[in-house]
């Protein structure tokens, strides 16, 4: 069987030199502010992960066919029709907390917003700080 290798894959490029490579206007000033705020949130340093999202930290899987690899804690990506949020447990049980957020859309493991100014911030960090929590609990993590 030829070995799998994971599309999306961290990188060495800068955060910050993305965000600041993008077209100005209210889609950079979001990503601006959830840098920060993702970093200030998970207390975990920000890596690029493929060409356009911001993870942080890492952890190992393995499927139930064997494949395994790694991948980020939780991160978010500044795409053009929203800023996605990469809820890595899902949406398991996050329920009265989405109820709470505000504007957004859900995938199985992606929170999709317009602008940030759509959801409440403080609610969004229960789940990010949840869904790393449920992460470090389940599988091997680290905090790069």
């Amino acid at each position: 069987m030829a070995k799998y290798e994971a599309k999306t894959q961290q990188t060495v490029l800068s955060p910050a030199d993305f965000v600041a490579a993008m077209e100005d206007g209210p889609r950079k000033a979001d990503a601006a502010a959830a840098l920060a705020w993702m970093t200030k949130t998970t207390g975990l340093k920000p890596k690029m992960w493929g060409p356009s999202i911001i993870g942080y930290g890492r952890y190992a899987y393995t499927y139930d066919s064997g494949h395994s690899g790694e991948a980020m804690l939780t991160g978010f990506s500044p795409r053009k029709a929203n800023l996605v949020f990469y809820i890595m447990p899902g949406h398991r049980d996050y329920g009265p907390q989405l109820a709470r957020l505000g504007k957004h859309k859900t995938g199985k493991s992606c929170l999709y917003i317009n602008k940030l100014s759509d959801i409440d911030m403080t609610v969004l960090a229960e789940i990010v700080r949840d869904g790393v929590a449920h992460m470090r609990q389940h599988h091997q993590a680290w905090d790069e």
